[in-house]
C-alpha cells in the first residue's frame, strides 16, 4: 500500500494538471495551441474582439442594420468598399462589384478573379435587378445609393450604407466593415497602421515650414478640392498647405487662370489617374509664372497601384507619399518606397516595385 500511495498521487497531479491545459481560460477559445494564445493576447484581433452574430450596426445613414450571421456572399458597389474588403481579407467572399473592375490596377495585380465578377452598375446608373439576382448575404453602397435600399431590403436583402469622405469616416468606414464581416481583426490592423501613420507624420513635421500648395483635379487643372473634401486632410497631414482651403465645396471646384494665379502656389500635385498629363499643364504658357512651375516643383501622384488622393485604405500611404515629396529632408523618398511597399504585402500581399512609388 505504501508503495502504491505515491504512484496514485502522481496520478492525481497529472490528471489535474491535464485538465487544466485542457479549460480555456476566461475569454479564451477552446482548442488553441500555446502559440496561437499568445498571438490572441498580444494582438489587436484577439478573439475577444470578434464580432459575434447576430450584430446590429449603424451605417452612414444613421440606419440601423441587424445582420444574423457571418456574410459568405457580398455585393460591393463602390470601389472604395471593394479595394476595403480586399485589404480585410474578404475578397474571395466578393459575388459582385462595381462596374468598370477593369480601370482598377490593384484589382488586376491582387486578385484578377475580380474582373470576371458580375457588376452591379455605378452610383450614377445601379443595376439593382443584376444584385438581387447574385443572392447576396450583404450589399455595401455608397451613401449616394440611399435611395436604393427600400427596394432591396423588399426582397429581403441585407444593405449597408458607407460614407467615407472624411479621414475620421474612412476609418469608421473601415470598422463599420471589419464589424459586418466577421473581419474585425484585420480591421484593427488596418485602423492601427492609419494611427501610426498620422503619429509619425505629426511628429516628423511638427516644426517644419510648410509650403503652399495646390492640388490639381482629375478632369482639369483648373479644378481643385476645397476644406470639405477629403483631399484637404490628405495635403495638410502631408505637410502641405492648401491653397484652396477657402472654398467650401463638397466636389472638386472649378477655378479660373485668374484665381490660380493669384493664389500662386509653391508646389502643384496632380490628382492620381488626370485626364492630362503634367507636360499638359507646364507647357499652358498662361501658367508659365506661377512659383511651382518656375521652381520645378509640379508632381503627378502615382496612379499605377490605386487612387491615392480618395479615401481607399491606402489613401494614408498619399499623405507619406506627400511628405516625402515635399520635405524630402525630413522623410527621404526611398523611405517613404519601403514603407509602402510593406503596406502593400501586410494588406494586398502583393509586392509593389518601387517604379510604381514615383513621383
Amino acid at each position: 500500500m505504501e508503495k502504491r500511495l505515491p504512484a496514485l498521487m502522481l496520478a492525481l497531479v497529472l490528471i489535474f494538471a491535464l485538465t487544466s491545459c485542457a479549460s480555456p481560460a476566461p475569454g479564451q477559445p477552446s482548442g488553441g495551441n500555446d502559440q496561437s494564445t499568445k498571438d490572441s493576447a498580444s494582438s489587436p484581433g484577439s478573439s475577444q474582439e470578434q464580432t459575434a452574430f447576430p450584430v446590429t450596426l449603424t451605417d452612414a445613414a444613421g440606419r440601423e442594420v441587424v445582420i444574423q450571421a457571418e456574410p459568405e456572399r457580398l455585393v460591393s458597389g463602390y470601389y472604395i468598399t471593394t479595394s476595403m474588403l480586399m485589404a480585410l481579407g474578404q475578397k474571395e467572399k466578393l459575388a459582385g462589384i462595381e462596374a468598370k473592375a477593369d480601370t482598377r490596377p490593384l484589382y488586376s495585380l491582387t486578385a484578377p478573379e475580380l474582373l470576371e465578377l458580375p457588376n452591379v452598375g455605378t452610383a450614377k446608373i445601379f443595376d439593382l435587378e443584376g444584385c438581387a439576382a447574385l443572392q447576396p448575404d450583404l450589399i455595401v453602397l455608397p451613401l449616394k445609393l440611399k435611395d436604393s435600399v427600400p427596394a432591396l431590403e423588399e426582397l429581403g436583402l441585407t444593405v449597408l450604407l458607407v460614407n467615407p469622405e472624411s479621414l475620421e469616416q474612412l476609418n469608421s468606414t473601415i470598422s463599420l466593415l471589419g464589424d459586418a464581416t466577421g473581419a474585425k481583426e484585420q480591421a484593427l490592423a488596418l485602423l492601427d497602421y492609419n494611427q501610426q501613420t498620422q503619429d509619425f507624420l505629426t511628429q516628423t513635421l511638427k516644426d517644419t515650414q510648410r509650403p503652399t500648395v495646390y492640388l490639381a483635379g482629375n478632369n482639369s487643372y483648373l479644378s481643385t478640392a476645397g476644406s470639405k473634401m477629403y483631399q484637404n486632410s490628405l495635403l495638410e497631414l502631408g505637410g502641405g498647405r492648401n491653397v484652396a482651403a477657402g472654398l467650401e465645396d463638397d466636389y472638386w471646384a472649378d477655378i479660373s487662370y485668374e484665381q490660380l494665379l493669384a493664389w500662386n502656389p509653391e508646389v502643384i500635385l496632380i490628382a492620381s489617374g488626370a485626364a492630362y498629363t503634367k507636360d499638359d499643364l507646364i507647357q499652358d504658357p498662361q501658367l508659365s509664372q506661377l512659383a511651382a512651375i518656375q521652381n520645378s516643383r509640379v508632381y503627378a501622384m502615382p496612379s499605377s497601384l490605386e487612387s491615392w488622393d480618395s479615401p481607399v485604405p491606402s489613401a494614408l500611404v498619399g499623405s507619406r507619399w506627400i511628405a516625402a515629396v515635399l520635405h524630402e529632408d525630413l522623410y527621404a523618398f526611398d523611405a517613404f518606397q519601403s514603407d509602402a511597399r510593406q503596406f502593400y504585402r501586410d494588406f494586398y500581399q502583393i509586392e509593389a516595385s518601387a517604379g510604381l512609388l514615383s513621383k
